[in-house]
C-alpha cells in the first residue's frame, strides 16, 4: 500500500496518456485481428487462406514496423520543443516529418512490390504464396497512406494528445471490417475474394485513416497553426537529420526485432500449413497484448520526454518506475489469460481442431515471454524518451538475431520440438533485450543525476 501511494499520481498521469494509446493500438492490430478471423472462417478446415494472410502480413510486417520506428523518432522531438511552448521548431518537425514519411511510404510500397517475386524462393507451400501475394500487394500500396497518418499521429502523441488518434483509429477500423465482410466473402454485390479481399479492406482503411487525421489538423483550431508556412521550398536536411537521428536506430531496434518474428514464421513455415496457421493465430494474440505494452511504452516516451525537456530528473525517476509496475501488472493478467483460455480463444480464429490444438500448445510459450517482452518495450520507451537511442541497435542485434533466431531453431529444429521450441526462442532473446537495456537505463539516469 505504501508503494501504491507513492506511485498513485504518477500511475494516473501514465494511464491517462497510455489509455487512449491502448485503444490506438489495439485499434491497429485490429486490422490484423479482422483479418485473421474472417480469413480464417472463410477458409473453414482448409487451412490454406489463413496461412496466406500470415505469410503474406509476415513479410510486409517487417518493412511496416520500420518505417513506423522511424516515425517513432518525431514524438520525443516535439514533446521536448511542446513542453517548452517552442511552436515555431514544433512546426518545422511536422512538415519536414508529413513530406519525409510520405516519401519513404511511397519507396518502401514500390520496393515490396519489386521484390514480390521473391515470395516463391522461401520455402513456402506454393499454394500459399499464390494467395498470398494479392494480399501482400495491397498491404504494399497502403505504405504512403499509413506514413503520412504516422506523421501526425505522432505529432500528436508528442503534445500529449493521444485521444484523438484512438477515435480515429476505431473509426478506421470499425471501416476495415465492414470492407472485410464485404470483399472477402462477397457481400453487397462484390466479388468473394478472400484474402485479397481482407488486403483492400487494409488499404481502405489506411486511405481513411490519413483523411481523417488531415482534416482535424485543418479544422481545429488549436493544430492548424502548425500547419501555417508549409512549402516545398522550405524544407531543408537539417530538421530530416534531427528525425533520422532518433528514428533510424529506433527502426533498426524494431527491424531487428520484427525479422526474429518473421524470420521465425518462416521457418515454422516449413513445418507446413497447419503449423504457420496456428503461428498465424498465435502471433496474433500475442500482439495483441503486446499492442497494451506498446502503448504503456509510448506513455513513458510522453512522459519522459516532457521530463526531460523541464531537466526534472526526480520526476523522470518517478515516471519510468510507474511505467515498469503497470507493464508487469497487465503481464501477469495477459499470462493469466492465455493459459486459462487456451483452448477457448483458437476456436474463435479457424475449425481446424488440429491448429487448435498447436495454438493450444503455444500458448503456454507466448504466456512465458511476455514477462521479458513488457519489460524490454518499456526500457525501449523510456530510451526513446531521453533521446538515447543508438544503443538500442545493437542491443537488438545481439538479442535477437544472435540469441533468438539460433535458440528457436535449436529447439524447433534440431531438438525437434516444433512451433513450441521456436516461440521458446523468444523467451531467451527478449529476456537477454530486457536485461541489457535495464543496465543501459541506469547508467543514463545515472549520467544525469552527475
Amino acid at each position: 500500500m505504501t508503494l501504491f501511494n507513492a506511485y498513485k499520481e504518477q500511475y494516473r498521469r501514465n494511464l491517462r496518456l497510455a489509455l487512449p494509446v491502448v485503444l490506438t493500438q489495439l485499434g491497429q492490430i485490429l486490422t490484423q485481428l479482422a483479418d485473421t478471423v474472417m480469413v480464417g472462417r472463410y477458409g473453414g478446415a482448409d487451412p490454406a487462406p489463413l496461412a496466406a494472410v500470415s505469410f503474406g502480413g509476415a513479410v510486409s510486417f517487417i518493412f511496416l514496423i520500420t518505417c513506423i520506428g522511424i516515425a517513432l523518432g518525431l514524438t520525443p522531438l516535439v514533446g521536448e520543443h511542446y513542453v517548452r511552448g517552442e511552436t515555431d521548431r514544433c512546426s518545422r518537425l511536422l512538415h519536414h516529418a508529413v513530406v519525409f514519411y510520405t516519401l519513404l511510404g511511397f519507396a518502401v510500397g514500390g520496393g515490396l512490390c519489386a521484390i514480390e517475386p521473391l515470395l516463391y524462393r522461401m520455402g513456402q507451400d506454393p499454394e500459399v504464396v499464390a494467395a498470398a501475394i494479392p494480399y501482400y500487394r495491397m498491404l504494399s500500396y497502403s505504405f504512403p497512406f499509413m506514413l503520412f497518418f504516422f506523421a501526425f499521429k505522432q505529432f500528436l502523441e508528442g503534445t500529449g494528445n493521444t485521444r484523438t488518434v484512438m477515435v480515429i483509429t476505431i473509426l478506421a477500423n470499425l471501416f476495415n471490417v465492414g470492407c472485410n465482410w464485404i470483399f472477402i466473402y462477397g457481400n453487397w454485390g462484390a466479388p468473394a475474394m478472400g484474402a485479397e479481399g481482407a488486403g483492400l479492406a487494409t488499404m481502405l482503411s489506411r486511405v481513411l485513416s490519413a483523411l481523417l487525421v488531415f482534416l482535424y489538423f485543418v479544422l481545429h483550431r488549436t493544430y492548424a497553426p502548425f500547419l501555417r508556412g508549409f512549402s516545398l521550398r522550405r524544407l531543408e536536411r537539417e530538421p530530416v537529420r534531427k528525425l533520422l537521428a532518433i528514428g533510424l536506430p529506433i527502426a533498426m531496434q524494431m527491424f531487428l526485432e520484427s525479422s526474429a518474428f518473421v524470420g521465425t514464421s518462416i521457418m515454422i513455415g516449413w513445418l507446413g500449413k497447419v503449423a504457420l496457421s496456428a503461428n498465424q493465430v498465435a502471433i496474433t494474440l500475442g500482439n495483441c497484448a503486446f499492442m497494451v505494452v506498446l502503448s504503456i511504452s509510448s506513455a513513458a516516451t510522453i512522459r519522459i520526454s516532457h521530463c526531460f525537456g523541464m531537466r526534472d530528473r526526480r520526476e523522470l525517476k518517478l515516471a519510468a518506475h510507474a511505467s515498469y509496475h503497470l507493464v508487469l501488472a497487465w503481464n501477469l493478467l495477459a499470462t493469466l489469460c492465455f493459459i486459462v483460455l487456451r483452448y477457448d480463444i483458437p476456436a474463435l480464429f479457424t475449425s481446424n481442431e488440429e491448429v487448435i490444438r498447436v495454438v493450444a500448445d503455444l500458448m503456454f510459450f507466448v504466456a512465458l515471454y511476455q514477462l521479458w517482452d513488457g519489460v524490454q518495450n518499456v526500457s525501449v520507451g523510456i530510451l526513446r524518451g531521453l533521446q538515447d537511442v543508438k544503443i538500442i541497435m545493437p542491443i537488438a542485434f545481439v538479442s535477437y538475431w544472435l540469441v533468438n533466431l539460433p535458440a528457436g531453431y535449436l529447439f524447433g529444429i534440431v531438438l525437434g520440438m516444433g512451433p513450441s521450441g521456436f516461440f521458446l526462442g523468444y523467451s531467451f532473446g527478449l529476456s537477454v533485450a530486457a536485461l541489457l537495456l535495464i543496465l543501459r537505463i541506469r547508467k543514463t539516469i545515472g549520467g544525469l543525476q552527475a
